[in-house]
């Protein structure tokens, strides 16, 4: 079975966003092995290279607010301004780091304010490698007698180039020495960069790639139907910011699906929605319960939606949700304020049948 299908047949792929981040510190094993044992197919991290060329897992390499590196006094010299996306960022990044000197860290919540019950966990857990990870779920698919799928992202990989990183390189060599670069491995990445995910397949990787898109133009040029037909010649995988998929009304409800998928899943492609999250800062307004942004919401109907949507997989940072929401889907349960219809798991391409 590809690593681009839905790992349960017919129903979507539960996709632990940097783990089970709702829970833990982003980008740790201790929240991407929650992730599993919450009833995540695929687990997803973030990749970003040391100063000597190591694969860790950070969603930004400025790791300020993602570790305790601001309190310590020998890493002090190591604060800098570098240029990311256009715009000039202060702090400590992985790139000026050795592996040793990351490692010494400690992760940290990054949303604080959002996750005040996480932060019982500030300290306690290493920014790990990308080997780590993928050994983590070697043995967590021994242990829970089922496939748990990497879907690693590169993050950045033309800054990285243009700073003498090549992180392809280093992907391709960290897969083929753990012996997962075929099909079937357990193993996806995934990157917004369509020239990065194109020269993995021209040097002949063979996991499954997703072409990460943003509601912007190279976003919405992907998603035409000429646009989407090229994608599927490197790509297995299409993956959508939600709005996308099902945009947001003016009065705060969810609007119809757009064709996307169905436009994808003729071109041949799976389709991965990201990132769905419960608490009521990241959820329509009808979805939002309560006055503050860091409670829960109604997030299980947001996760419905998306599979009545016709999704093949989707991100969540609370991998339970997404599970609990796919069982009552696939049951047919009625859900208060859900609205029920859209695609059937039928009507999903041969090829993405698990």
């Amino acid at each position: 079975m590809s690593s681009a299908a839905p790992l349960v047949a017919g129903v979507p792929s539960v996709i632990g966003h940097r783990g089970a981040s709702g829970y833990r510190p982003e980008n740790t094993l201790a929240s991407y092995e929650l992730a599993a044992r919450l009833g995540a197919d695929r687990i997803e991290p973030d990749l970003v290279p040391t100063r000597d060329g190591v694969l860790v897992l950070r969603h930004e390499s400025e790791v300020t607010h993602s570790t305790d590196v601001a309190s310590r006094p020998e890493l002090a010299q190591r604060r800098t301004t570098r240029v990311v996306d256009g715009e000039a960022v202060t702090g400590w990044f992985t790139e000026d780091l050795s592996y040793a000197e990351l490692r010494s860290l400690r992760a940290v919540e990054p949303r604080p304010h959002l996750r005040p019950t996480t932060t019982v966990y500030d300290g306690l857990y290493e920014v790990p490698t990308f080997a780590e990870l993928l050994e983590l779920a070697a043995r967590l698919r021994l242990e829970l007698g089922r496939r748990v799928v990497v879907t690693a992202e590169v993050k950045d990989p033309s800054r990285y180039a243009a700073e003498g990183f090549d992180v392809a390189a280093m992907v391709i060599a960290e897969l083929r020495r753990l012996g997962l670069d075929a099909p079937d491995a357990p193993v996806a990445v995934q990157c917004f960069e369509a020239d990065f995910l194109r020269r993995l397949r021209a040097e002949g990787l063979r996991v499954p790639l997703v072409q990460l898109v943003e509601d912007d133009d190279a976003g919405r040029a992907a998603c035409t139907p000429w646009g989407l037909r090229e994608v599927s010649t490197y790509a297995e995988v299409l993956a959508p910011c939600k709005d996308m998929v099902l945009p947001v009304a003016a009065d705060g409800t969810l609007g119809p699906a757009t064709p996307l998928v169905a436009d994808a899943h003729r071109a041949g492609l799976a389709v991965h929605v990201w990132t769905l999250r419960n608490e009521n800062a990241f959820l329509p307004a009808s979805l939002r319960v309560g006055p503050s942004e860091a409670a829960p919401g109604r997030a299980l109907v947001e996760h419905l939606a998306f599979m009545d949507a016709g999704v093949d997989g989707i991100f969540t940072d609370h991998p339970d949700t997404a599970f609990e929401a796919r069982r009552l889907w696939a049951a047919g349960k009625a859900v208060p304020g859900a609205r029920r219809g859209g695609s059937s798991p039928a009507a999903r391409p041969e090829r993405l049948a698990g």
